[in-house]
């Protein structure tokens, strides 16, 4: 005969009704405890201890979605990784990276050179490095005649972006182990060469595949993969002319984030920045016979910093634009000596964003990480050069983007805000719109942003207000790679997607 009290057997039945409710679903478990009759100190303790339990539940139901569905993990320019849905078309893509890697799927070379139009966009961000567009009118009615899809394919991984040139789009890409400089014909998208070999750069915070976006140049092809090959290639075919490791060959090491400024013709040579520098042998900026590839001259044995090197004239002087990890400096193009130095501290060294050259002594710099930007002139002196602060504030915070100059006015995104700057006085005229950590070019008067998600918006550039004309999908996924305008063509990419838009005038 059971003689065990009733409310003994209904206390546990209650408790194995909690128990189980939890481990099916935490707040049912919670509903339950503070419904029963237990007293205030025990529901408080029960209440911490499915909290704890809560974690640890969330944290396999993640796993778990991650694993057989299409739940991903990536940083988007927050500081914590924001999951993302990408369902049944990221394996699809996936699938066809995959596919791109296999030597069976080889497309035969072709000779573009009978292309009409002569080169443009042969540099990253255009002609000038400056992220302006001058070569033809765009289409500015997105409302009425919106930009034509001309073609949508699967890419490797990466954050390079497409120089164009005599009928191909240029970039290089991840695919699997390896990294492949590609050719594209601008009217199909066909693969026409990829030129491959074993290399593999990853970290966990922008993933993996190489950053620098190759530099095309009378017929030849310059590309700096992520973990330090640099190579030149016949442009027309993809046939390797020469290379150099320049990690080994100049004692250096790579940055945390993979080499990342794209290679700059300069005369009859190529400069490089090589990362970081080891020991007293060590050397950053390194220049190359363009046609041989013979070393010509090393310079500076400071770290480099991520953005790419600019060739301008600031005060009358023809000079070199290079960001180090820690300043700015003004180089010399005939044998990289220093002619100048800015101090320039971003956190964790992430000096990405181009300088911005905003009259014939003046420029902007401007950076993320809660750093903002800052008004800079130059002037010779006895001695050289001296750097005058004309403003700072924290108005503009460019993180991996660059702003772009228009009627004294620079146009930037303040981390993921689209904002507008007077450039003479750092004063901000206006601050609206979310476009994500995407990448701004100038056309035709108006901004031309490719949003960190993907999609393409057209802004008017005036310095009063913000109009935004249109904004339409183009490719999935977090796209922070810089959009390349040739022959009225968009070209735009991310790590897993392309696609090109006709922007002419109809």
């Amino acid at each position: 005969m059971n003689t065990e009290p009733t409310d003994s057997l209904t206390e546990r039945t209650a408790v194995r009704r909690l128990r189980l409710a939890t481990l099916a679903f935490p707040p049912a478990g919670l509903w339950l405890l503070w419904r029963g009759p237990a007293r205030i100190g025990r529901k408080l303790f029960g209440t911490l201890s499915i909290a704890l339990f809560s974690l640890v539940y969330g944290a396999a139901v993640l796993f778990l979605l991650h694993k057989f569905t299409g739940l991903r993990f990536e940083m988007q320019g927050r500081p914590i990784p924001m999951p993302t849905w990408q369902g049944t078309d990221y394996v699809r893509l996936e699938n066809a990276r995959a596919e791109m890697a296999s030597p069976a799927n080889a497309k035969p070379a072709t000779n573009q050179a009978n292309a009409k139009s002569p080169p443009y966009w042969t540099d990253f961000r255009g002609p000038n490095r400056d992220g302006h567009y001058t070569e033809l009118p765009i289409n500015v009615d997105w409302v009425k005649t919106p930009p034509k899809l001309l073609w949508k394919q699967p890419i490797g991984g990466g954050y390079a972006s497409f120089v164009v040139a005599e009928g191909l789009a240029y970039t290089i890409e991840q695919r699997r182990e390896r990294e492949a400089v590609t050719a594209y014909e601008i009217e199909t998208g066909r693969e026409v060469w990829a030129h491959s070999y074993a290399a593999h750069f990853q970290e966990w915070m922008g993933g993996e595949g190489p950053r620098a976006t190759p530099t095309w140049h009378e017929g030849r092809l310059y590309s700096l993969g992520g973990t330090g090959q640099f190579l030149c290639l016949e442009a027309a075919t993809g046939k390797l002319l020469w290379q150099h490791d320049v990690f080994r060959e100049n004692t250096c090491s790579n940055l945390f984030f993979a080499l990342s400024a794209s290679p700059l013709v300069v005369d009859d040579k190529v400069v490089v920045l090589t990362g970081d520098p080891l020991g007293r042998d060590g050397r950053m900026l390194v220049a190359y016979d363009k046609v041989s590839g013979s070393p010509a001259w090393k310079a500076l044995e400071t770290k480099s910093g991520y953005s790419s090197p600019m060739l301008v004239t600031l005060a009358g002087e023809r000079q070199l634009l290079i960001h180090s990890a820690r300043h700015l400096m003004g180089v010399s193009p005939t044998d990289g000596k220093a002619l100048w130095r800015f101090p320039w501290r971003v956190e964790f060294d992430n000096t990405i964003s181009q300088p911005i050259v905003t009259g014939t002594n003046r420029l902007v710099l401007s950076a993320g990480y809660g750093t903002g930007a800052v008004g800079l002139e130059l002037n010779r002196t006895d001695s050289g050069f001296a750097v005058k602060e004309l403003w700072r504030n924290k108005f503009l915070k460019n993180k991996f983007t660059s702003s772009v100059l228009h009627n004294g006015h620079l146009y930037g995104l303040d981390e993921d805000i689209l904002v507008c700057l007077d450039a003479a006085t750092g004063e901000r005229r206006w601050k609206d719109g979310r476009y994500g950590y995407g990448q701004v070019l100038l056309a035709s008067g108006s901004l031309v942003i490719l949003c960190g998600d993907g999609d393409l918006a057209l802004i008017q550039a005036l310095s009063d207000r913000h109009v935004e004309i249109a904004r339409i999908p183009a490719i999935r996924g977090k796209t922070w790679n810089h959009p390349a305008l040739a022959g009225g063509k968009l070209f735009i990419r991310n790590a897993i997607q392309m696609a090109c838009f006709d922007l002419n005038v109809k």
